[in-house]
């Protein structure tokens, strides 16, 4: 049983090993990124990341302890002009492994290991987030408002006096009564109803007429 034994021999002889890594290492000074197995990932990031740290102190003594694992000239003046400047404000977590799924053959698990500094896609979406103020709702619908910071506080300055005023009675006018107009009665012509035509027979007639009176 392997109690207490953290490191991955990788399959390997400690010859092997280590040089392995220190190539891997040098590559990825050089190129900033390379495509590996997971498990060669996570070894080369304990191997790198403290010789990443030693560069931040630019001497003769750092650059030969380094120097020592490397094995290489070029990537050792790599590390120490261009890497060190860009990873002198991060206080560690140098690099960043991005798994890619399984390797066809052996189904061995595959990644990449990056610099974090020099992946300028990924920096700009921290910037973005970081940039993003934090916001509250207000009591309009819609609305949103930034949240100004906390300033001291200041004494509030004492308000002028303000004359109240009495308040007046309205003036309510008497409204003159309205005399009601006389009623107007419109009287209606009666139309005229003809009277009925009786016909009298002809021999009503000559009876009806006036007889003169005989003079006896």
């Amino acid at each position: 049983m392997r109690h207490n034994k953290k490191i991955n021999h990788l399959g390997r002889t400690s010859s092997h090993r280590v040089a392995m890594l220190s190539n891997m290492a040098s590559s990825l000074i050089k190129h900033k990124r390379i495509f590996t197995t997971t498990a060669k990932a996570k070894a080369l990031r304990k191997y790198v990341e403290p010789l990443i740290t030693k560069s931040k102190e630019d001497s003769t003594h750092s650059r030969r302890i380094v120097f020592s694992y490397l094995q290489d000239k070029v990537a050792v003046t790599e590390l120490f002009t261009i890497v060190s400047q860009k990873v002198s404000d991060r206080p560690g977590g140098y690099t960043r492994i991005i798994k890619t799924g399984n390797r066809l053959g052996d189904n061995a698990a595959m990644c990449f290991i990056e610099l974090v500094d020099f992946n300028e896609n990924m920096l700009k979406e921290t910037k973005k987030a970081a940039a993003k103020t934090r916001r509250s709702r207000s009591k309009k619908s819609g609305d949103e408002v930034t949240v100004a910071p906390k300033s001291e506080a200041k004494p509030a300055k004492a308000k002028p006096a303000v004359e109240v005023k009495p308040v007046e009675e309205p003036v309510v006018e008497e409204i003159a009564t309205i005399e009601e107009a006389p009623e107007v009665i419109v009287e209606t012509p009666e139309t005229e109803v003809p009277e009925a035509i009786v016909e009298v027979p002809e021999e009503n007639q000559e009876t009806e007429t006036t007889e003169e009176p005989k003079a006896e």
